[in-house]
């Protein structure tokens, strides 16, 4: 059995105010980092022995203290990266909402592709398969993977079989722990969304 422990990074000053995606130059601020360092603590014994990051700052920012505290490095790998918001990125949510396709994302994702981005099956796709490879190289292993808001939901639907259009459905705050058990008999959702009180928003 794979034990992934699925950490979205900490806060950041774009967040809430438009579309970050992946621009570079996006890092934690204070509270993110504070959010990071929490969520080393409660990872602190829990016998994690890999800590994955996508390459984005806000998420190696998030990584590090976790690996320092278990005495472990970062391992970057590119498919549990953000979305590729396309020509989206770096528009604030104020002009987005005056969009047709925006709004038809929010309803239908299964079905609308951001503009020369990607679909959400396409980021379900290259997350799951991401976390598969890790399966199958930790079989019997505690993996700490950083990652970003929708790439987490779009992995945690796929495994509880629910519908990618659902997926919102799932509140996974900034510097949150959610909790899957995988293995050839199947999938438990150990939890979702664990914060204890050290990751809101």
């Amino acid at each position: 059995m794979t034990l992934f422990f699925l950490v979205r990074h900490g806060d950041n000053d774009s967040v809430g105010r438009g579309i970050s995606g992946r621009r570079a130059g996006i890092h934690l601020n204070e509270r993110g980092r504070a959010q990071a360092r929490a969520a080393a603590e409660w990872l602190a014994d829990s016998g994690v022995e890999h800590v994955y990051s996508g390459p984005l700052e806000r998420a190696r920012e998030t990584a590090a203290p976790i690996a320092a505290r278990l005495g472990l490095d970062v391992e970057i790998i590119d498919g549990i990266t953000e979305v590729d918001f396309g020509n989206w990125t770096g528009l604030p949510f104020t002009r987005l909402d005056t969009e047709t396709r925006w709004r038809r994302f929010n309803r239908v994702r299964s079905v609308t592709r951001i503009p020369e981005g990607e679909m959400m099956i396409e980021v379900q796709a290259r997350v799951v398969t991401a976390l598969e490879a890790l399966r199958q190289r930790h079989p019997e292993s505690r993996l700490v993977i950083v990652s970003h808001g929708d790439p987490i939901r779009a992995a945690i639907a796929y495994y509880a079989g629910i519908a990618i259009d659902l997926m919102q459905n799932f509140q996974v705050d900034l510097g949150s722990v959610s909790t899957l058990a995988v293995d050839d008999q199947g999938v438990r959702v150990r939890s979702l969304n664990f914060t204890g009180g050290f990751a809101t928003g």
